[in-house]
């Protein structure tokens, strides 16, 4: 008869630790090295800052992680450290800040900002989403985050995104949504345009109306679109459509004609991955 296997000792265990811990800091180093030939590469073919951003690859690094995840250790903690890992060392290659709009409260955008940007990288507080789109579009490569539902206070913001040379939206966070999220605050994340990094799963526009049916709900609706913000003005009712990427700018504009809205202007603003659910 075989004898029993004894159970590892406390030691053994915190030596099992103590190797895992250092396995995981070599690998951390290691991915280091690798970013500094990506940035050695960058510079050699002088692609911008803006290269370094790409909301893509991060909405579907952030998906694999809470598909495979399980066991003990809570998913908060483990997309935190990966956003950490992220935000760093993206701003070890283009250093970048992060512009908040604190007109809600400091304390949710605070949150957000540091959960996923890490602590890194410098916070800016601004008064107003308008403000945040101001010092996004005179910095060299920032970006700006803001909540989605600013308030009638706030106006049609999203109008002074229309130019082709303004910034752009390119991410909504938290990317992995779920009940209870430590950053749950929905926020949109902006910088000045993309060239090849951003990802069309949503499209956004700001759409002028000089006469608004309820009709256009219901075909927004049934595009799978929503209004996600929208403010009267002296020219009529301006609106932020959230649309699939599917959705052609010209079935859009028909769809809503169709519907009965007096269409004046559609310009599209930026664009952002899907949201990702788990329980």
């Amino acid at each position: 008869m075989s004898a029993e296997k004894t159970a590892p000792s406390l030691a053994e265990l915190r030596q099992e630790i103590d190797r895992i811990d250092e396995a995981m800091h070599r690998l951390l180093m290691e991915r280091g090295t690798i970013i500094d030939r990506l940035i050695a590469s960058k510079k050699a073919s002088q692609t911008g800052i803006s290269s370094a951003f790409r909301p893509g690859r991060e909405a579907s690094m952030m998906k694999a992680l809470a598909e495979r995840h399980e066991g003990l250790l809570p998913l908060d903690t483990v997309e935190s450290i990966w956003r950490v890992i992220i935000g760093t060392f993206t701003y070890v290659q283009s250093n970048y800040s992060v512009h908040a709009d604190v007109s809600g409260g400091d304390a949710p955008m605070r949150d957000s900002a540091r959960f996923h940007f890490g602590f890194t990288v410098p916070y800016i507080t601004h008064p107003s989403a308008a403000a945040v789109i101001e010092a996004v579009a005179a910095s060299r490569g920032d970006l700006g985050i803001f909540r989605l539902d600013q308030g009638a206070t706030s106006g049609a913001w999203w109008r002074t995104l229309a130019d082709k040379r303004r910034p752009k939206i390119i991410a909504r966070l938290p990317f992995i949504e779920r009940p209870d999220h430590p950053a749950g605050t929905p926020v949109f994340v902006i910088s000045k345009p993309l060239t090849d990094a951003a990802v069309r799963d949503v499209v956004l526009y700001a759409a002028q109306f000089e006469r608004w049916h309820k009709g256009a709900n219901e075909a927004l609706i049934q595009l799978g679109g929503e209004v996600v913000a929208s403010a009267a003005d002296t020219n009529g009712l301006s609106e932020l459509i959230a649309v699939p990427g599917t959705v052609e700018p010209a079935q859009l504009r028909q769809s809503l004609t169709r519907a009965g809205a007096s269409l004046a202007q559609l310009a599209e603003i930026g664009s952002h991955a899907e949201r990702f659910h788990v329980k």
